[in-house]
């Protein structure tokens, strides 16, 4: 296996923010999201189908929606993290529940983690979250350099 090599990337100022919420979560992210509408409101807002639209209806803030998490929408905001269109994860999830979608959430976790984007799993990590004076400016991160990867199995495979 190649090694993974590291480079920088800057998240802009204005950010986009997933916001996913289990069943049992939603209304918790609903309320989370109207005390935070101030924060929200000045950057761009994706979420998973049925949350994204309740998060819609009760903030009046435009959000773009993937498909409901079960039937996809986990791995949507992935794709969207690994292509580098997504910059922080807010995911109120459910502890105590068991997923039937257990392994995208997962995923979504780990190619969070690995492209090291900001992540909160529960109210008091998002509310610190967006409380950060990083929030509404552009923030060096380091990410992995696909690039590199791409060279190095190139470089195998000769």
């Amino acid at each position: 296996m190649s090694r993974i090599d590291f480079t920088t990337a800057t998240l802009p100022a204005r950010k986009r923010i997933a916001l996913i919420a289990h069943d049992h979560c939603k209304e918790h992210l609903l309320s989370w999201a109207e005390r935070q509408r101030s924060r929200l409101e000045r950057h761009e807002l994706i979420a998973t189908g049925t949350t994204g639209m309740l998060l819609n209806q009760r903030l009046g803030l435009p959000v773009e929606c993937t498909v409901s998490g079960p039937l996809g929408g986990d791995q949507q905001i992935g794709a969207r993290i690994a292509e580098r269109r997504i910059d922080l994860l807010v995911f109120f999830w459910d502890p105590f529940e068991p997923q039937p979608h257990d392994p995208d959430v997962k995923a979504l976790l780990r190619v969070a983690a690995v492209w090291n984007i900001p992540l909160a799993a529960n109210e008091s990590s998002a509310d610190y979250l967006l409380s950060s004076p990083l929030l509404d400016q552009p923030h060096a991160l380091r990410i992995p350099d696909y690039g590199s990867y791409l060279q190095g199995r190139q470089s195998a495979a000769d």
